[in-house]
């Protein structure tokens, strides 16, 4: 077993404001600074083995080691984070009400090394939601490639056109839904709207440019996400056409794989690419979805969920 390390802090800049864990006394036994007592970093050190100059709010200077004091925010922060041995023991993953597989495996776009991504929403009880700590906005499994957000925040990502999140909607490979996920599932075409022009593109235009650095800086890119980012901008160009999220592209498969093998030089990916912004702006100019997504019918459905989960 490993030996538990202790906490890496950074040098903290001046003007920090901190609160004493203890009490300092002048050479003649005078407090100068009450255990609490708040102040602010004047003169910070080289390093945390060195004390910091800490200012108090009636002009004393008095100096502390990193382990003395703590940073204001962080301090009243204290106390309302849920203790971890309570999620532990609550087991989050129990309240999960919709389990789906995403990801290469429900694009048709997998291969023998590709991971199985399953990611989904989780519901917890009215108890813990409205306890003073909260909830988390997701839990996940990283070894098992495992992601679930909580309702609210599944469906405020949805509302935004979150490809993720829309995604989720839409895969064929569903492996567990609860009555109230099926809801969901029946209402996912209220998510779909216009945003998922700027909220699609706006992506790919950021993520090429950082790609084109990258080649300049490097000499190579991520293939496999480039292809990713041209499946989406397939996949939107989709959505404002027909009104439906096509997961599965697997009339792309052999171009797309193509480009995740390296089979393709990056001027025609790239060519591609901007002839999928021609065809994008063409089907934003005469798309039928609406300007925005059913905020209403969302907000209504949450609140049932909410309910639904009020026991006696």
């Amino acid at each position: 077993m490993h030996n538990a390390q202790p906490p890496i802090h950074l040098v903290l800049p001046v003007g920090t404001q901190v609160v004493s864990h203890i009490e300092v006394k002048g050479a003649a036994g005078q407090v100068l600074c009450l255990r609490g007592a708040v102040g602010v970093i004047v003169e910070s050190p080289t390093d945390n083995s060195h004390s910091y100059q800490i200012q108090l709010p009636n002009g004393t200077a008095i100096n502390l080691k990193r382990f003395e004091f703590s940073i204001r925010k962080h301090f009243q922060k204290a106390g309302l984070e849920a203790p971890q041995h309570l999620l532990e023991e609550l087991n989050l993953f129990d309240d999960v009400i919709y389990r789906c597989v995403v990801g290469s495996r429900a694009y048709g776009l997998e291969d023998a090394n590709s991971d199985t991504d399953r990611r989904g929403i989780y519901l917890p009880s009215a108890e813990l939601h409205w306890s003073l700590y909260g909830i988390p906005e997701h839990i996940e499994h990283k070894e098992e490639q495992e992601c679930y957000w909580e309702l609210q925040k599944f469906l405020v990502l949805a509302l935004k056109a979150n490809p993720n999140v829309l995604e989720c909607l839409y895969t064929p490979l569903i492996e567990t839904a609860t009555p109230l996920a099926e809801q969901l599932l029946d209402l996912r075409e209220i998510f779909l709207s216009q945003l998922v022009y700027q909220t699609y593109n706006s992506y790919v235009l950021s993520q090429f440019k950082k790609m084109e650095q990258d080649l300049r800086n490097t000499g190579t890119i991520r293939w496999k996400h480039a292809m990713h980012l041209i499946r989406l901008l397939l996949s939107g160009i989709t959505i404002l056409k027909q009104g439906f999220v096509p997961v599965r592209i697997e009339d792309y498969r052999d171009r797309l794989l193509a480009i995740k093998y390296q089979q393709v030089s990056w001027d025609e990916v790239n060519h591609w690419r901007l002839s999928l912004h021609e065809s994008f702006d063409y089907a934003f100019a005469n798309t039928r979805l609406p300007e925005r997504p059913d905020y209403e019918r969302a907000n209504a459905f949450l609140i049932h969920a909410r309910r639904s989960q009020v026991t006696d």
